[in-house]
């Protein structure tokens, strides 16, 4: 089993759309795969179907009151799997920072899912933050994806995420960057192929060579509780997510 953490400090660049298809298309492909969302935000879970419920989110696992297989609900789709988010689970940032080791918290409340091995892909959508929760969840994490919007400030957001992983890795050595998703790629603007191809300059290798084009139903799906493979199985967004997931799998085998 693998746990990755979907991260970039900046909102806005399709992390929880990544999140959610991406989740979705390795789940399509046979992969057993638990969608965790870790923003209080519950975007992933508003996304899915689901509605916010109080208790239902990784909250009450973070602070032992439950196991973390116990949060865990079925999505619809076979081998997709879910733990829903709620704003309670804001509150864990001061619950955790109360504890003498808080940054290992999370790690140990996924440790059953480990022991488990019932899922092949554990992905974790992060919160837009430097917080608590996101840096916890590259403690507990194997690896990590960023998205990146094909922006001015696409570099800078990935230096800094880059420089929060290498700090990471004195409690996580283990922790690897699994490669840099380029979304909302337009193909009639210089501007996103000047992105890919500076990126492209700096991570040689870890740049996927799947693209995730602006797609209006890309944005349409979450407003139906769907995933694209499910909204538009045979549109652009759905394909190109099925590319991602493939060569993800590359990246990450289990």
């Amino acid at each position: 089993m693998k746990i990755i953490a979907i991260a970039n400090q900046k909102g806005g660049v399709g992390k929880t759309t990544t999140a959610i298809n991406l989740s979705a298309a390795l789940a399509e492909a046979g992969h057993p795969t638990l969608l965790i969302d870790l923003d209080p935000q519950a975007n992933t879970t508003s996304g899915l179907g689901f509605e916010q419920e109080p208790g239902r989110s990784l909250y009450p696992a973070l602070i032992g009151q439950v196991s973390v297989t116990q949060q865990i609900r079925e999505t619809g789709q076979p081998n997709l799997s879910i733990i829903t988010s709620e704003m309670d689970l804001a509150g864990s940032e001061v619950e955790i920072a109360r504890l003498d080791n808080p940054q290992m918290q999370l790690r140990k409340t996924l440790q059953p899912l480990r022991d488990e091995n019932r899922f092949h892909y554990v992905i974790m959508d992060c919160p837009p933050s430097l917080g608590i929760l996101m840096t916890s969840a590259l403690v507990a994490a194997d690896g990590i994806l960023v998205p990146v919007q094909c922006e001015f400030f696409a570099l800078e957001g990935v230096g800094k995420i880059l420089g929060l992983m290498e700090r990471i890795k004195a409690i996580n050595p283990a922790l690897d960057l699994c490669g840099v998703l380029m979304t909302m790629y337009d193909t009639r603007t210089k501007l996103s192929q000047q992105v890919m191809t500076e990126l492209q300059t700096h991570l040689p290798e870890k740049v996927f060579k799947a693209i995730v084009p602006r797609s209006i139903r890309l944005g349409e799906a979450p407003s139906f509780g769907r995933s694209i493979l499910s909204y538009d199985a045979s549109g652009i967004g759905a394909l190109c997510y099925r590319q991602v997931a493939e060569e993800f799998v590359q990246r990450v085998p289990v």
